[in-house]
């Protein structure tokens, strides 16, 4: 299919100018991220003090850094053109990005659960004491609260709007990064309602909050890594979310089933990144032989379904190999 020419690209697939617009939505979000970040890290820094779980929600926003840094990283690398070393293109730039976001979540969820573990089993009471304002004490847990109320708000806006670039651009490192966001917020009111059950009298409600949050972060890097994995070792294709088997393989071999000197078909799909290959095994009918004509024309359907097509390679064959397209 002839693409409308646009700004960007993923390899020697050109994006349409839409396309390209919502490329340029997700890197200017994912930088406006990392200035966020640096703001949050900074405030929560100033009024950790010795609360468990502020100090887990900063050490997590340390390393919320690494997924929109990732993305930046892969989606230039991934603009670069196939050459003869890289014939398949840079996609896999994409899958590697995942891979580091799924561990910065997976890696920070475990260390958290040691720590609020830990502090839990050991009865470790955090002390919250008395600042000074204006000669007017102030309990030190309220500043707490309100910075971790005030830089909840960012994330969950910052995530929403990734979750819809991330399924138009088909790009995973993007869902990460706002599974990331969402760990951000979830911790930001978990450590509130810890440093208000400390004030409350409540030694254990600090450990507990970071435990929570910390347990439903490693959940979230379990799922990514699981995903980032399967698809550097070339698993079917998925969902953006890794949710299902992505619809297009289903397309791919209805359209390949409609040519008339079909009989049977079987494909397997990649996914690269942001793109597919393809790979079709056709059984022509009885006395058919497809021409180069018929075989460029359905390797033409195949490219038209979506933009994410990009390679597609059919082989007649006299009867399907099941060792490349297991039932």
């Amino acid at each position: 299919m002839r693409r409308a020419p646009g700004a960007g690209r993923f390899g020697a697939t050109e994006l349409t100018e839409e396309q390209s617009g919502t490329l340029r939505r997700a890197v200017r979000l994912e930088w406006t991220t990392i200035g966020v970040l640096v703001l949050i890290i900074a405030a929560v820094g100033l009024v950790a003090g010795q609360s468990q779980a502020m100090r887990t929600a900063w050490v997590e926003d340390m390393l919320s850094l690494l997924p929109p840094i990732a993305f930046l990283v892969a989606a230039r690398i991934a603009r670069r053109s196939p050459t003869p070393r890289h014939p398949y293109g840079y996609h896999r730039a994409v899958g590697v990005g995942h891979l580091v976001a799924a561990v910065a979540l997976l890696g920070m969820g475990g260390s958290l659960v040691a720590d609020a573990g830990t502090a839990l089993l050991t009865g470790d009471r955090p002390p919250i004491g008395v600042l000074n304002v204006l000669g007017v004490p102030v309990w030190a847990g309220w500043p707490m609260v309100a910075v971790m109320v005030a830089t909840s708000i960012p994330p969950v806006i910052l995530g929403r709007m990734k979750i819809r670039l991330a399924e138009e651009l088909h790009d995973k490192v993007l869902f990460a990064d706002a599974a990331m966001n969402k760990a951000d917020w979830m911790t930001g009111l978990a450590t509130a309602a810890g440093v208000l059950g400390i004030g409350m009298g409540l030694w254990w409600a600090d450990a507990v909050a970071a435990l929570v949050v910390s347990t439903s972060i490693v959940a979230d890097g379990v799922t990514n890594l699981r995903g980032s994995v399967s698809d550097l070792v070339d698993s079917r294709a998925t969902t953006y979310d890794d949710a299902a088997p992505h619809p297009l393989i289903r397309e791919v071999e209805t359209v390949l089933r409609q040519q008339p000197w079909v009989l049977d078909v079987g494909v397997r799909v990649r996914d690269e990144g942001h793109v597919f290959h393809v790979e079709g095994f056709l059984v022509p009918v009885a006395g058919a032989m497809p021409t180069l004509e018929q075989l460029a024309a359905a390797r033409q359907r195949c490219t038209d379904l979506d933009w994410k097509i990009e390679d597609v390679v059919l082989a007649p064959v006299a009867e399907l190999p099941e060792d490349q397209v297991p039932c």
